[in-house]
């Protein structure tokens, strides 16, 4: 456990870093507010930059690094296109019509500043302006990677089944499903895209892949258990909602403890495909992962 936190504390430090990078890049790509229609680009750049982790653009950048990469605008690109479209998917999950959250990052929720017509229109542009980015890395392999992690066979597809469990005895089988599609496939795409931007070979990026959707579930199991165990002021955002909308969730199945045990078994299962990449210095994402499983927001 002391060395996971040590792990877990070296991990902050370098999204810390990470995040500077990324605030810098969006702030450099984004619309300024002036720019008209300016009521559309404030609500873009209000749920853009209100902070968050950025965990999703580390992870591309630390496996950019991990394979060679050097800093280039391509990653400058792909971290920020990810960190867009993470940022379009919250604004969406908060609507009225989903999950209905007042707070996001310790703010109102972008509906609640700016209503729900531009609310959903924001998000619709960051999703767009996203991809108008990655087109700019010249990887179709990139684009393709992103696109497949956010259609009906990735995030879109679970928010769908998502949805239509809520109120419903679900299965773990069904658990399983919705939370690798509308949260893990983006974090293992964000892993994907920065081994595809270093040119990893076919079998360093099966591994990548694979430790990607373990930490993404993980992420997710602890997401649902943080719903229960902590605070809207220590998450900066609504808890509590899952039980509220009877939402299919990890706890709601298998119950704290077995949730607990899960995930740390898929953490480990997950240093297990690292460990497969010989003669690479797989530190940063051992400590990302460590910060996954022992985040407490």
């Amino acid at each position: 456990m002391d060395n996971m936190l040590g792990r877990a504390k070296k991990a902050e430090a370098y999204l810390k870093k990470a995040g500077k990078l990324t605030e810098k890049c969006l702030k450099k790509y984004i619309p300024k507010e002036k720019e008209i229609p300016s009521t559309l680009h404030s609500a873009m750049r209000y749920a853009l930059l209100a902070g968050g982790k950025r965990l999703r653009p580390a992870l591309a950048q630390a496996s950019y690094e991990l394979f060679g990469g050097k800093q280039s605008e391509s990653i400058n690109l792909a971290m920020s296109a990810l960190e867009m479209l993470h940022t379009f998917s919250l604004i969406h999950d908060d609507l009225p019509c989903m999950d209905d959250d007042d707070f996001r990052r310790g703010k109102p929720t972008t509906h609640k500043v700016y209503g729900e017509a531009t609310a959903v229109l924001a998000g619709d542009a960051l999703c767009i302006y996203a991809f108008e980015l990655i087109a700019q890395t010249k990887n179709v392999a990139v684009v393709k990677e992103l696109a497949h992690s956010l259609g009906t066979k990735g995030m879109i597809g679970g928010q769908v089944i998502d949805t239509e469990s809520e109120g419903k005895p679900v299965d773990l089988a069904t658990v399983d499903y919705i939370h690798y599609h509308k949260t893990a496939a983006l974090i293992e795409a964000s892993l994907v895209i920065g081994a595809l931007l270093a040119r990893a070979t076919k079998k360093e990026l099966s591994c990548i892949r694979e430790f990607g959707k373990g930490i993404g579930l993980v992420f997710q199991i602890i997401d649902d258990i943080l719903d229960i165990e902590s605070s809207t002021e220590e998450l900066g955002k609504d808890v509590g909602s899952d039980l509220k909308n009877g939402k299919a969730t990890y706890p709601a199945v298998l119950g704290l403890a077995a949730s607990k045990q899960k995930a740390l078994e898929l953490y480990n299962k997950s240093l297990k495909h690292l460990e497969n990449l010989k003669n690479k210095n797989t530190e940063t994402l051992k400590n990302i992962a460590a910060l996954i499983i022992a985040r407490t927001h």
